[in-house]
């Protein structure tokens, strides 16, 4: 994997980016493969395909790249050393397809600079919460009966390999429960790579029951947490949360919610309408929100969009 045109400085990190203005996010990662053609019913959703079709994965950040997007999350969301197990993938092999995620992201980046795209790019190694691992939907409630320190012993060994591949931030995303955050944040330590914490939320409170100004706090204080926010919830939920996280933190806040169609999950499918519209970034932004973009059900044509309102803005 090679290029003709050099990487922004290593001064240009992304916190710096944060600290001057607004920095677009992607979109989901599985509704672009899926618009490409991608069966994506299998257990390891998208991180099946780092081992089956790896060029789908480059190819579906490429085109968030060129949307606007100045950073792409990796598709390691779904991607565990206990998940690959169940499907007979050793530990070794296991590792190279997680640090095969932050390739292909800087691959993309790579190929969408050769292409001329001239704003800056960005690598989010993806880590989804425990319940992403056991695929049966409770990474939507927490609760795992789990206590912190299995949850960080858990986390630890992919994101230490995660690391190790160099992204831009680790991305501590769609977490459930305040208790999981704790073990997240205790994993990050020492591993040199700044990271954001983001939960999926209800309302006013985490997945899990917890009050919101509660859970943002736990990162206050984490020098490693360089943006904390909200994802993969429902776009009205959000403006309320970007003011306490600003509130409690100080820190530059992360927003990535779903369309606001909801997942029938008896039926596999989609229902209702998508509420996301790209004007309410402005609301975001206004609020504290510096690092934007959408979740499931939210593609490239929305995160075009999201690019132009912020540049207009």
């Amino acid at each position: 994997m090679t290029s003709d045109i050099p990487a922004p400085p290593a001064e240009t990190s992304l916190a710096t980016a944060l600290a001057a203005g607004a920095v677009v996010l992607d979109g989901g990662m599985s509704n672009q493969l899926e618009s490409a053609g991608h069966d994506l019913s299998d257990e390891l959703w998208s991180a099946r395909l780092l081992a089956e079709q790896p060029e789908a994965i480059t190819q579906a950040h490429l085109a968030y790249f060129e949307a606007g997007a100045n950073v792409a999350i990796t598709s390691s969301y779904q991607a565990t050393f206990e998940g690959f197990a169940k499907r007979g993938i050793d530990h070794d092999e296991a590792a190279r397809l997680l640090a095969l995620s932050v390739e292909l992201a800087q691959e993309a980046a790579r190929q969408a600079r050769n292409n001329g795209l001239a704003h800056p790019l960005w690598v989010a190694a993806s880590v989804g919460p425990y319940g992403a691992m056991l695929a049966d939907g409770s990474e939507y409630r927490g609760r795992y009966g789990l206590s912190i320190a299995e949850l960080e012993r858990f986390h630890r060994p992919r994101l230490e390999v995660l690391a190790a591949a160099a992204p831009d931030v680790l991305a501590l995303e769609t977490v459930p429960d305040a208790d999981e955050a704790e073990a997240l944040l205790r994993a990050v330590r020492g591993l040199g790579v700044p990271a954001w914490l983001s939960y999926s939320i209800a309302g006013d409170r985490t997945r899990a029951g917890q009050p919101l100004d509660e859970a943002f706090a736990l990162a206050a204080d984490t020098d490693e947490v360089i943006a904390v926010g909200v994802n993969c919830c429902a776009p009205e939920d959000v403006e309320a949360a970007v003011t306490t996280a600003a509130r409690v933190t100080g820190k530059p806040v992360v927003v990535y919610p779903n369309s606001g169609e909801v997942w029938d999950a008896e039926a596999r499918a989609w229902n209702g309408r998508s509420t996301f519209t790209a004007e309410q970034v402005l609301g975001w932004q206004e609020s504290g929100a510096r690092l934007i973009g959408g979740c499931c059900r939210v593609g490239p044509e929305a995160v075009a969009s999201i690019a132009r309102t912020l540049t207009s803005a």
